[in-house]
């Protein structure tokens, strides 16, 4: 049987949206991270995860990079994929 592809969208607290697709993965949420560099610019990294539970383990990777990389702060963010029509 032919898996259906769908369009998955993301809404950040912000108003920031983000759609993935179209994809065939059981996504369920993204994550995103937007870090603080110390010269005063900004990075954002982003991606998506299979359950709440994996993405919640980027958190603690990214406490690891924050150290690593020297970062000034940086806000971790999950929210939900929603699926939207194509």
């Amino acid at each position: 049987m032919k898996k259906k592809r769908r369009y998955l969208t993301a809404t950040m607290p912000d108003g920031y949206v983000k759609t993935i697709g179209p994809t065939t993965d059981a996504f369920t949420h993204y994550w995103r991270i937007v870090a603080e560099l110390e010269n005063g610019k900004t990075e954002v990294f982003w991606g998506h995860s299979r359950s709440l539970a994996e993405a919640r383990k980027k958190r603690i990777a990214t406490e690891e990079a924050a150290r690593m990389r020297g970062w000034k702060s940086y806000a971790f963010e999950i929210v939900e994929l929603v699926e939207t029509p194509a």
